[in-house]
């Protein structure tokens, strides 16, 4: 799957990422490879977190939809 984020330098050195989709998904890093690893991260941290609530509603399920590209 497929997640827009947003890079943004900052002044005292280094970048932040966050995650559109997932507003909870937010990481840094000292060159741009390091804070997009770092994203990845957050973002599947982010997804199993909602994973494991989504599992405590019995009535709960878990769908894949396919999003087009807005751009």
């Amino acid at each position: 799957m497929k997640y827009t984020v947003i890079l943004e330098p900052q002044d005292e050195g280094g970048f932040t990422v966050r995650c559109l989709e997932l507003p909870g998904a937010i990481s840094q890093g000292e060159t741009k490879e390091e804070a997009l690893a770092n994203i990845k991260e957050a973002i599947e941290l982010v997804i199993e977190v909602l994973s494991q609530d989504l599992m405590l509603c019995s009535d709960s399920e878990i769908l894949k939809v396919e999003l087009a590209d807005v751009c």
